[in-house]
């Protein structure tokens, strides 16, 4: 409980504006970020008094509220957005920004952001022109789409597709395709958004042509088929190809509408990555509409692209919507730069990268990872390594890749940060029968967000992409000691077995950094 005689004794913030230091601080930074920064020190002040020694003077209470200035004035100056080291083992990571854009896009941004620029003019007849124009042309050559039409994200393009063409009427889809992407957003409430009726056809795991045949009425307005961009159904399953869809609304003389989700430019397949049809081979399968997001594996910024037959897309510019939902000359000219590298797939996959990172032999990333291990090593840490292919655009394993690890009791987890305590929390899934255990680590663990950290192993680990595991074994010596494991295969490291996480005074236990961005809350 707090002492109220040194409670007592605590300045106001008024009486701190007007000391020496304070008004020193006041040359230099505005008002109300100080004022702000000292009513917070105050608070966290008299919060921390109820567990340690408290100052019995005003003294030495301005003292310690005064240490404290310099870093909660520099956390309220600094911009919130702060580029981090993505060891997360996903390339295409939501939270950590999606695709990195290449070079010649961010020259492209910077120019046209810093003066005037031509965003809906037509230099040569002086004319007002469609802001789409800097892209149209180029998206339509790349895929072979008969229009092309850009909003500003994925989902933006699913609701005008829908509100468009469909509002009002039925859409029909099956059940194993109602997905839930990133921030609980769900295809059946953007559905319900458009004015769209959602008719549901099949079951989780099987969905059958007949299945959308049987559900065909006089108030059909589209069939529906969206890509399970981040999970997988394995097993008893079946579901119906775009191609067969399409040759189902061709008869019907209803629409199909495919979400095809990554953005894919190129044929990936041949690379070892399942699941990720390029845009023009969508196309050719038949659907009127495709829509797609500009800032997965294609490479570019955030953006929705709708692709498809002239009479199908061109009324979606006219929509209402449309503006709403319309990209900034930013997005703009980020995205047709990118596309410009694209005309050339050789010159595409050296600069996208996305595409580099994706398509880079295992070899080179596994130099690059024994370089990591290496530098961490030699600042106190300890790594194993793991290479292994696969994220939010394909959630497959891919094939010709091999994953080494070795076990300590875990068969996966998170580990989370807290920048304020210093501390970590690893919460696993430990032992045969799956339960999960938590557990704080007592020890500091500097977040990889810190400069100084960033400096020793920053070059190296932002060259080091496909570590979908890489950094999973970074240890603390526990109390209760580990033995070898009978089944162990001997290597660099051997194989552990933890005995307990009970009694550990700094366990010793993996910390999966695999789920988010290093040094947030969540990795």
């Amino acid at each position: 409980m707090p002492d109220s005689r040194g409670l007592r004794s605590l300045p106001s913030v008024a009486s701190l504006l007007a000391s020496e230091t304070v008004r020193e601080v006041l040359r230099s930074h505005p008002r109300a970020v100080v004022v702000d920064a000292l009513r917070e020190a105050v608070g966290v002040a008299r919060a921390a008094a109820g567990g340690e020694r408290v100052p019995h003077s005003r003294e030495g209470w301005s003292e310690r509220i005064l240490s404290m200035l310099p870093g909660e004035i520099a956390s309220r100056e600094s911009l919130p957005m702060r580029r981090v080291i993505n060891a997360a083992g996903i390339i295409v990571h939501t939270n950590l920004g999606r695709a990195p854009l290449p070079a010649e896009a961010l020259a492209a941004v910077l120019e046209t952001a810093r003066g005037y620029s031509n965003l809906e003019l037509d230099l040569a007849t002086g004319e007002r022109s469609s802001r789409l124009s800097h892209v149209e042309g180029m998206l339509r050559a790349l895929t072979g789409a008969e229009c092309a039409h850009v909003v500003n994200n994925n989902a933006a393009a699913v609701l005008l597709c829908l509100a468009g063409h469909a509002r009002g009427r039925e859409v029909i889809v099956s059940r194993g395709e109602l997905v839930e992407i990133g921030g609980s957003f769900r295809i059946p409430d953007i559905m319900a958004e458009s004015g769209a009726r959602l008719v549901e056809v099949g079951t989780t795991n099987r969905t059958r042509l007949s299945d959308y045949e049987n559900a065909v009425t006089g108030q059909t307005a589209l069939l529906l088929k969206v890509h399970r961009s981040n999970f997988s159904v394995h097993g008893f399953t079946e579901e119906v190809r775009a191609a067969d869809l399409a040759r189902l609304g061709a008869r019907a003389g209803i629409p199909v509408m495919e979400d095809q989700g990554s953005g894919a430019l190129i044929d990936l397949a041949p690379h070892g990555i399942p699941g990720a049809a390029s845009l023009r081979q969508a196309l050719s399968a038949g659907p009127g509409i495709v829509t797609a997001s500009g800032d997965k594996l294609l490479g570019g910024p955030q953006a929705g692209i709708i692709l498809g037959k002239e009479d199908l897309v061109a009324p979606l510019k006219k929509h209402p919507l449309s503006r709403a939902l319309r990209v900034d000359k930013m997005c703009l000219a980020a995205l047709s730069a990118v596309l410009r590298l694209y005309a050339d797939e050789r010159r595409a996959r050296e600069r996208v990268p996305v595409l580099r990172m994706l398509l880079e032999p295992e070899e080179r990333v596994r130099v690059r990872a024994r370089r990591l291990v290496r530098a961490v090593r030699a600042s106190g840490g300890e790594l194993s390594l793991a290479i292994e292919r696969g994220g939010s655009s394909s959630p497959f394993r891919i094939r010709g890749f091999r994953k080494r690890s070795w076990k300590s009791g875990c068969a996966g987890g998170r580990f989370a940060w807290s920048p304020g305590s210093g501390k970590g929390r690893c919460s696993s899934i430990c032992g045969p029968s799956g339960t999960t255990r938590s557990r704080s680590l007592p020890g500091p663990c500097p977040p990889l967000t810190d400069p100084r950290t960033m400096g020793r192993v920053g070059a190296t680990m932002n060259s080091v992409y496909r570590l979908a595991n890489s950094l999973k074994h970074r240890e603390r010596r526990c109390a209760a000691p580990a033995r070898r494991t009978s089944e162990g295969v001997p290597g660099e490291y051997g194989e552990l077995e933890q005995r307990s996480w009970s009694g550990c005074s700094g366990a010793r236990m993996p910390r999966y950094l695999r789920d988010g961005a290093l040094g947030a809350p969540r990795c």
